[in-house]
């Protein structure tokens, strides 16, 4: 059972605009991160201890915060033995003469205290201009620290790059344990930084494929419970689980459309694999392919319209395009080798695969219409691509063979910044929340 604080009940007051600085034009902008390809050089940025009648809980919060930018491969937090002020001071203007003397751009100010409700405040500047960007004060539950953390995070991030955060979301993943030959795999649910672990499945039968609502309420999966691979929703906040149906031999592969209104998946029955969707509660799903060949791994465009989707019709795995109401698919993938699970990005602009080719698997994206493709990351096996809820990261995992087993990997969609996602056990099949609402 998973219950967290909304999103709503955390954020108390807004004492500047995030929105009207994240969209500003560039002659009115203050400083400001613009990534348009591989190469880039991180902004300088100071993020001094949170000021708190509990100095170690200040700093904490101020440790998760300079961890999670840093992690994003566009800032680089000075560190704390380099800073003019260990401890920041929300409440005043900063010497500017100080901080730029130590070359950076941008200056975050925290204080916290931790009571019946955690109290926080935060302000960002422009170190260069000598002005303030935004400012905010948050409040959540004493048992949800680490949200504030990462609520100031995506608060920082979109001041400074117009973009959406994504530190405040969570991830479905497979946990998987025990020999290699035998492995428990059951789903399990961690903060995007690997952090607050819990397990959703007893690993009693094989859990597989996770991919969350766009609410983030219900989560779809393929269930082996009764030796037959099925697809099963999970109730996050109160872990109920059911099957969505007897109809086929074999159901697999689900997505969820981007209202959480309707599920699309493959049924396997009578030696073919076709795709159909749902509505969540139906009885009767709608078959959206109808070929001899093996249709699977569905996703939908953002704004519902189209799903693409991988088939071997052509005589090896290629991504292909319909309309969300099937019918009228056209390929969209002309590169060497198979190409597998695609998934659209929350954006629109992308679309994520797998690609398998000589011996390595690869993870990119191309554009829509198939142009533009972009290899990643490469390795010698690799799957899963899904991604943050602003469109600019991608988590898949990767296993290297042997006797070892996979582990959550991320990347940005410019190909940079490849870090491990550390977690219990080895992991696969990460699905990426929402942010939290």
């Amino acid at each position: 059972m998973i219950i967290l604080p909304t999103r709503r009940a955390v954020l108390k007051s807004v004492l500047g605009g995030i929105a009207g600085m994240a969209f500003a034009s560039p002659a009115s902008a203050l400083v400001r991160i613009v990534v348009s390809g591989a190469e880039f050089t991180p902004l300088p940025i100071a993020i001094p201890d949170f000021a708190s009648s509990d100095p170690e809980f200040g700093r904490q919060v101020a440790d998760i915060v300079r961890e999670n930018l840093r992690s994003s491969g566009l800032f680089a937090p000075l560190p704390v033995t380099a800073m003019p002020s260990v401890v920041g001071d929300v409440s005043a203007t900063p010497d500017f003469a100080q901080w730029t003397a130590t070359n950076v751009d941008a200056l975050v100010m925290g204080q916290v205290e931790r009571g019946a409700q955690i109290q926080s405040s935060v302000r960002v500047w422009d170190t260069r201009a000598t002005q303030q960007i935004v400012g905010q004060s948050l409040s959540t539950d004493s048992t949800s620290w680490r949200r504030i953390a990462h609520i100031v995070s995506d608060a920082v991030y979109s001041s400074l790059t117009g973009e959406g955060g994504y530190f405040d979301t969570r991830v479905v993943y497979v946990a998987e344990s025990g020999p290699k030959a035998n492995r428990v795999k059951r789903l399990a649910i961690m903060d995007q930084d690997g952090a607050n672990n819990q397990y959703l499945t007893t690993g009693r039968s094989l859990a597989l494929t996770p991919r969350y609502s766009s609410n983030g309420t219900l989560l779809a999966y393929m269930n082996y419970d009764d030796g037959n691979p099925q697809v099963y929703l999970l109730d996050m906040a109160t872990g109920n689980q059911q099957r969505l149906g007897s109809f086929g031999q074999m159901t697999f592969s689900p997505r969820f459309s981007p209202d959480g209104q309707t599920l699309a998946f493959s049924i396997e029955s009578g030696g073919t694999t076709n795709l159909y969707s749902l509505p969540i509660g139906g009885r009767n799903p709608r078959q959206l392919t109808n070929s001899s060949a093996i249709d699977t791994s569905p996703s939908y465009s953002p704004d519902g319209s189209r799903i693409a989707f991988e088939s071997d019709r052509g005589g090896q795995q290629q991504i292909y395009l319909m309309g969300a109401g099937g019918g009228g698919a056209q390929r969209i993938s002309y590169g060497d080798g198979a190409y597998s699970t695609p998934v659209w990005s929350p954006k629109g602009d992308l679309i994520a695969f797998t690609r398998r080719q000589g011996g390595q698997f690869h993870i990119g994206t191309m554009k829509p219409d198939g142009s533009g493709e972009r290899i990643l990351a490469s390795s010698f096996h690799m799957e899963g691509p899904t991604w943050a809820p602003n469109g600019r990261v991608i988590m898949y995992f990767s296993d290297p063979g042997a006797n070892g087993g996979p582990r959550l990997y991320s990347v940005d969609i410019w190909g940079r910044n490849q870090r491990q996602i550390l977690t219990e056990t080895f992991a696969s099949d990460p699905a990426w929340s929402p942010l939290l609402s």
